[in-house]
């Protein structure tokens, strides 16, 4: 693969094989039933502009949408619009000159006032210039369980992951999975993440996480949450499929028990029809440690060198904030909005249970708000490893885990 740097020398090609005026190819990864059922609420808010919205959704995670992106910009093919998380992700094209300054129209339209948390902000911010729309907070901080896994089970749905624990015998001996899994990397690694702040508590997570510290990862507190990982392991070793959403859709239909995975599987509820509550239970923080963290996603805008694509590049930065969009957008992505002026009475239980906790003020960055794409990949490599290889012990990952947190930038 190109080089950063040869890649860079060719950007003189900038806008080279942008679409028309008033057609704007916006990249991204969502391709489930409920995040394509969210992606139409953007695209047919900017069609009502006059504008035309390109679909360029891309097949996979956003590990795997990723390096296509970034390389398409730094190779001079651009695409008007491109989805990637809150956090470090662009900040090697920013610092090129390769994004739009959205500077200006955020100034006009109050965005410092009215996106809640600021830090959503502050990750699309370098040098004091914005450089993106944050349009969601996605949190990862749920694990989602199926009522009708329990009832066939004959227990009662846990409250909290110690219960989860000692329900999986159960679940197990009626045939079903205790722990839904897809092989993809980012879910284990996800996963781990979550398990982090529910069990190691959000002191020790701040240290490792935030503040680099080896010895907090190598302490006592992170040897539960790898134990609790090791447990969680073994209990998802019959979850075959590949996908997250094919893994939510075990809880849904009842062969598995729960799911650890951010808000954006009550698309994929919601796509069944299925009711919080009713049919399915959201336990914020495992049910330990109700916190929220404020990842999700955030638009860019490549640089190019005509003014009406310009044009149209604002005015869908603008659309994807406006009340309308945040409130059609977020309810079908399963998403918090990032207006903290809107009101969303009409979302389920476990959005609400959301809402609150933010409004609580109970929210932490997202590992992608605080540690470098690098460093992410080293713990994303490890993750892998340990999920697929039951004879790695716990304390051996914990001790390959503080070794990357030690290098940690």
């Amino acid at each position: 693969m190109k080089t950063f740097a040869n890649l860079l020398g060719s950007a003189a090609l900038l806008g080279a094989s942008m679409a028309h005026a008033g057609e704007l190819e916006v990249t991204h990864w969502w391709t489930s039933g409920g995040e394509a059922a969210a992606v139409a609420e953007f695209a047919e808010a900017f069609d009502a502009t006059g504008n035309t919205w390109v679909d360029g959704a891309i097949a996979g995670s956003g590990g795997t949408a990723r390096p296509i992106i970034i390389s398409r910009i730094l190779g001079g093919d651009p695409m008007g619009a491109t989805q990637l998380n809150h956090g470090r992700q662009a900040e090697e094209l920013v610092e090129a000159g390769l994004m739009l300054d959205l500077t200006e129209l955020a100034d006009a339209e109050g965005w410092r006032d009215i996106v809640q948390p600021t830090s959503l902000l502050d990750s699309c911010t370098l040098d004091g210039k914005i450089y993106c729309v944050p349009v969601n907070i996605h949190s990862w901080q749920w694990i989602w369980l199926s009522h009708k896994a329990y009832a066939d089970a004959g227990v009662d749905v846990p409250t909290n992951w110690d219960e989860f624990v000692a329900a999986a015998p159960a679940l197990e001996a009626a045939g079903k999975i205790p722990l839904a899994m897809g092989q993809q990397p980012w879910q284990s690694n996800g996963a781990f993440g979550v398990m982090a702040i529910a069990i190691a508590g959000i002191d020790a997570w701040s240290k490792v996480t935030i503040e680099k510290d080896a010895e907090a990862a190598a302490g006592p507190e992170y040897a539960k949450v790898f134990q609790a990982a090791a447990d969680a392991r073994a209990f998802s070793a019959n979850s075959k499929v590949q996908d997250w959403n094919q893994a939510t859709n075990m809880v849904i239909t009842g062969q598995a028990g729960g799911q650890i995975m951010g808000d954006w599987a009550q698309g994929e509820f919601q796509i069944a029809e299925q009711v919080a509550g009713v049919d399915y239970t959201c336990l914020p923080g495992l049910g330990v440690n109700e916190i929220i963290s404020t990842g999700g996603d955030a638009f860019y805008f490549p640089k190019n060198d005509d003014p009406a694509v310009t044009e149209a590049q604002l005015k869908l930065a603008s659309v994807m904030l406006s009340k309308e969009v945040q409130v059609a957008f977020n309810l079908k992505k399963g998403s918090l909005p990032v207006r903290g002026d809107i009101d969303l009475a009409a979302a389920n239980d476990c959005m609400q249970k959301g809402l609150e906790i933010l409004a609580s003020g109970a929210i932490l960055p997202d590992g992608n708000q605080t540690l470098s794409p690098d460093t992410q990949g080293q713990i994303e490599d490890l993750m892998v490893e340990f999920w697929n290889d039951p004879s790695y012990s716990a304390a051996d990952a914990q001790a390959a885990y503080a070794a990357i947190i030690a290098d940690a930038d």
